[in-house]
């Protein structure tokens, strides 16, 4: 078993992007997540992984990608061609049920939910860093989506920042096998300081009864 070590007092999950246009059949990006994502087994591990926490007393963070508008990016100079495609789209559009929390996802009491996310950074232009530190968090456990933008983006600038990271191999997903493959055997460790499943982080975290 890996021997990661959690300390309660001080490890946070962090859940990016847990939207019904991500996460709900009818969603606009499960079409293209859905192969990879059933796979993986990702919704029974992400519900699993977020009882585990609960039960664990770790405090939750939920880190939300920007509701869109339909005058977003009005005047902008350099959108990057995942924005490009959000606005077109209008993914997660504000007031939409594609822009709601996937069902299980709804902020409980006591979660922190983050501002919005612009890009694919969970970090940039946000209150995550401040939040995580007031919070006295040194270790984080990054689950949600998408695997290779902003679960890697967001994991990359915590690491810099001098937070522990965890990536989760089967509580994320992407939009083919190849970028899963990139985001946890390439990418991933180059800066991750575990990258596990979801069993393994419950295993050491200790508090699920066996079966």
């Amino acid at each position: 078993m890996n021997d990661t070590q959690y300390p309660t007092d001080r490890t946070a999950l962090l859940c990016i992007d847990p939207y019904n246009d991500f996460l709900a059949e009818g969603g606009k990006m499960w079409p293209a997540l859905s192969e990879v994502a059933t796979s993986v087994g990702l919704h029974a591990n992400l519900a699993r992984i977020r009882a585990t926490a609960r039960e664990a007393g770790m405090p939750i963070f939920i880190l939300p990608h920007h509701r869109h508008h339909a005058a977003d990016f009005e005047g902008w100079a350099h959108l990057t061609p995942s924005q490009v495609a959000a606005y077109e789209y209008q993914l997660f559009a504000d007031g939409s049920w594609g822009g709601d929390w996937y069902d299980g996802f709804v902020p409980d009491t006591g979660d922190i939910v983050i501002k919005e996310h612009w890009g694919a950074s969970s970090f940039a232009n946000t209150d995550l860093d401040v939040q995580l530190r007031q919070h006295g968090i040194t270790h984080v456990i990054f689950v949600g989506l998408i695997a290779n933008t902003c679960i890697e983006t967001s994991a990359r600038q915590a690491a810099e920042l001098g937070y522990h990271v965890t990536l989760v191999r089967d509580a994320t997903a992407a939009m083919s096998i190849d970028a899963m493959h990139a985001a946890h055997e390439v990418n991933g460790p180059t800066y991750a300081h575990a990258i596990l499943t979801t069993a393994e982080v419950v295993a050491n975290l200790g508090v699920e009864k066996a079966a």
